[in-house]
């Protein structure tokens, strides 16, 4: 694999700590400017609010310049923000710095996963996708314990100037190892947009909302069920977190080496696994190790999902992949948003903290449904499947997929 792809994993892995260190620190920024920890979770809101809009807005800013630039943009972007929140005096600063950072969340893995899939051959994307994703997964075992380890120790402001040191990092790593590729010919913002009218675009964005709805229902709430269902003390959550970040390393590797080979059969068995699991889930969480091995298998299944889905964007939107590719991760983040939201339901009226097990199961089992119809469609029309053949024949046509 290419070195430039170790420059984006590691942008990956800052973008990733920053992400979720937030959940681990949010007592202790309460406590720093007097607001209560829901006002506090603020913070997370804002972050997954930006990511959503400023994936497809920061993506179609970018379409005026080289997409090394655009990187190399989006990491300064970051790194500011996160300066931002390091400093800030007050609250809405810092809220402020929140959005800033996430600005540059999704067009980053949305362009990143464009450039890392040319880096390669064509039988190689999905593995070289997941390359990336890989400094996402490993931030959520290294980067988010040790920042929150290092924010209850030395101060959550240390925290954020060590991720924007490592945006840094990244920025620099972006500059000498990322080639700097030519603006794609002819490709305009009414190309990007075209991709959306094709129905196979949709339907993959409809099973990242879905499969990562699947996803997050379960673990937005493995604290309560952790501790109040299967009876692991307070202190074991990381631990436990931990694990279902291992998994996510795992799913991620897996999923893009089979994605490259089988890309359909992939999906299917990840998503239905990932049904299975979560509904048996619902019993299996009053036993310490069945709720342990369950963890670890909602993050490897879930993230098994990412390379063939993002991978499945680009196909299908390949004369003109980087606004689609960039929607795509915002689609994460709305099934983040949407799961978090329905668990949060069942639990309120009363149906307890595994509930939010089936709600994840039913909207696992949804994407499945969708993935059924997306390759029936697939077959039954194979001169809208995607080919690859090169850029430069593709581009004429680009609009009319």
């Amino acid at each position: 694999m290419p070195l430039a792809l170790l420059a984006l994993a590691i942008g990956a892995f800052g973008i990733g700590t920053t992400e979720f260190v937030i959940m681990g620190l949010l007592p202790d920024v309460a406590a720093d400017f007097g607001v209560s920890v829901p006002t506090a979770g603020f913070l997370v809101t804002g972050y997954a609010l930006g990511v959503m809009f400023g994936a497809p807005l920061m993506t179609v800013l970018g379409t005026k310049i080289s997409r090394k630039n655009m990187l190399m943009l989006l990491m300064g972007l970051f790194i500011v923000g996160n300066v931002i929140s390091a400093v800030a005096p007050v609250f809405a600063v810092m809220l402020i710095g929140r959005v800033v950072a996430s600005l540059a969340h999704g067009a980053f893995f949305g362009i990143g996963s464009v450039v890392a899939a040319e880096l390669v051959a064509p039988e190689k994307k999905a593995g070289a996708i997941s390359m990336m994703f890989t400094g996402l997964t490993v931030a959520n075992v290294v980067g988010v314990p040790l920042g929150t380890f290092v924010g209850q120790s030395a101060g959550w402001r240390t925290t954020f100037f060590i991720v924007a040191a490592l945006g840094v990092v990244g920025l620099a790593g972006i500059a000498k190892l990322v080639p700097d590729m030519p603006k794609p010919e002819g490709v305009r913002l009414r190309h990007e947009v075209a991709a959306f009218k094709n129905v196979q675009v949709l339907l993959a964005m409809a099973m990242t909302v879905l499969g990562f709805g699947g996803v997050f229902a379960a673990i937005t709430y493995i604290a309560p069920m952790m501790t109040d269902v299967a009876g692991y003390a307070e202190s074991s959550v990381t631990w436990l977190l931990v694990l279902f970040g291992l998994g996510m390393v795992a799913g991620n590797l897996t999923g893009g080496k089979f994605a490259d080979r089988k890309l359909m059969p992939m999906l299917f068995t990840a998503l239905g696994g990932l049904a299975v699991v979560l509904a048996l889930f619902t019993a299996g969480a009053h036993n310490k190790v069945t709720a342990a091995v369950a963890v670890f298998l909602i993050g490897a299944l879930g993230f098994a999902t990412v390379p063939p889905l993002q991978k499945r964007v680009l196909d299908y939107a390949h004369g003109a992949p980087t606004l689609a590719s960039a929607v795509n991760i915002g689609a994460f983040n709305l099934g983040n948003a949407l799961s978090a939201w329905l668990g949060g339901i069942v639990i309120a009226v009363g149906f307890g903290y595994t509930s939010p097990n089936w709600v994840g199961a039913v909207l696992a089992a949804a994407a499945l449904a969708l993935a059924v119809v997306s390759s029936t469609l697939e077959r039954h029309s194979p001169a809208a499947a995607p080919t690859q053949a090169p850029a430069a024949v593709e581009r004429p046509v680009a609009a009319h997929h």
